[in-house]
């Protein structure tokens, strides 16, 4: 197991799922995402994975926010500007496809199909293939993102077909705690980390009450931290987030607890093998 020096903190601000209403603090507009972003990169977060809202605050995938997105976060701020290729469950696949062409540093790549609550988030073979395809050709580093144990053994089949993701280093978010995926306990990202390939890397995504359970079983087990709202709108019982900089606030408390001081957007691009780094 690969122990890591500094610990690398993913921010997940807004997801697809959240609503405004019920969620005041959560990042909808572009101006409202990028303070957040500028907020959490001070606060000590180094990549940001970026969902995007309408006019109406309603998940979109639209080409033209996209590119305004990633290019309002790059003058902004040194984060690294991760693009989901998920969207919301009911996005066509070549909407998701689409999203390469606003030309993210990195994207997320869900390695299969998972019950996601009472939906299903749909990612078959063909689609997750010709995915991967174009981040190689696009110069986006893809993080599979890994709901079960089985999207394990569909990465090991990525590789082996396909061969290395561009900047040739393989990293992974385990994402725990979702009704239908793995659970959101130490025993289950123990057995995640034993099946991934040689060399790879990875962080830990807690859903909702798993959130601090995950996050100290990664941080345990040499693993990196998601955070975010897309993720988790409770910093504690009967206390809701006040911003997303507060949960950034407190992974990189218990990385320096752990005596893993949070990562730099710069050490970050290097370690994930990001354009131009």
């Amino acid at each position: 197991m690969l122990f890591m020096v500094s610990t690398l903190i993913t921010v997940a601000p807004t997801g697809a799922e959240a609503d405004k209403v019920a969620a005041p603090a959560l990042p909808v507009t572009l101006d409202e995402l990028v303070q957040t972003a500028k907020e959490c990169e001070e606060a000590g977060a180094a990549v940001i994975h970026v969902h995007i809202r309408d006019a109406e605050a309603r998940p979109t995938l639209d080409p033209s926010r996209l590119r305004d997105t990633v290019a309002a976060l790059r003058e902004n701020t040194g984060l690294i500007v991760q693009l989901s290729t998920g969207g919301a469950v009911t996005d066509p696949y070549e909407h998701r496809l689409k999203v390469l062409d606003a030309m993210p540093d990195a994207c997320s790549l869900t390695c299969g199909t998972v019950n996601f609550g009472d939906d299903v988030f749909m990612n078959p073979w063909p689609f997750m293939a010709e995915l991967y395809q174009l981040t190689q050709a696009k110069e986006v580093v893809p993080e599979f993102e890994l709901f079960d144990l089985g999207h394990v053994a569909a990465l090991h089949r990525l590789l082996d077909t396909y061969g290395a993701p561009y900047g040739g280093h393989v990293h992974c978010d385990l994402v725990m705690g979702v009704p239908g995926g793995m659970p959101g306990d130490a025993r289950s990202l123990v057995a995640a980390v034993a099946a991934l390939p040689e060399g790879a890397t990875w962080s830990a995504t807690g859903i909702g009450r798993t959130t601090l359970p995950v996050m100290y079983a990664a941080l345990s087990a040499g693993g990196h931290l998601r955070v975010g709202m897309e993720d988790t709108l409770t910093y504690a019982k009967g206390q809701p987030v006040t911003s997303n900089a507060q949960l950034v606030e407190r992974a990189v408390a218990l990385t320096r607890i752990a005596q893993r001081a949070p990562m730099s957007p710069v050490e970050a691009r290097s370690f994930l093998g990001v354009r131009g780094s």
